[in-house]
């Protein structure tokens, strides 16, 4: 679990990003750039769940691959026009 240990020296915690820190300042730059919130799925919302739940990186852009299909086929299921 060295990539765990990695993203919580950079900041990203089990109890959230770590004030002063690389990953501060990595969501402030995504929040700026987004006008003003950290967009779902994002580099840096990717890595702070990897932090906080201990999974890593793959793992978790897998997991979001996934839900985003399947919000995605549902939303289309039910936007049909009969």
């Amino acid at each position: 679990m060295a990539a765990l240990a990695l993203l919580q020296k950079l900041g990203f915690t089990g109890m959230g990003i770590a004030a002063g820190s690389l990953a501060a300042k990595m969501m402030s730059a995504a929040a700026i750039a987004s006008g003003g919130g950290v967009a779902a799925g994002s580099t840096v919302a990717l890595l702070q769940s990897a932090g906080a739940a201990g999974l890593s990186v793959t793992t978790q852009t897998g997991l979001g691959a996934a839900g985003g299909g399947a919000g995605a086929a549902v939303k289309s299921f039910f936007n049909k026009k009969d």
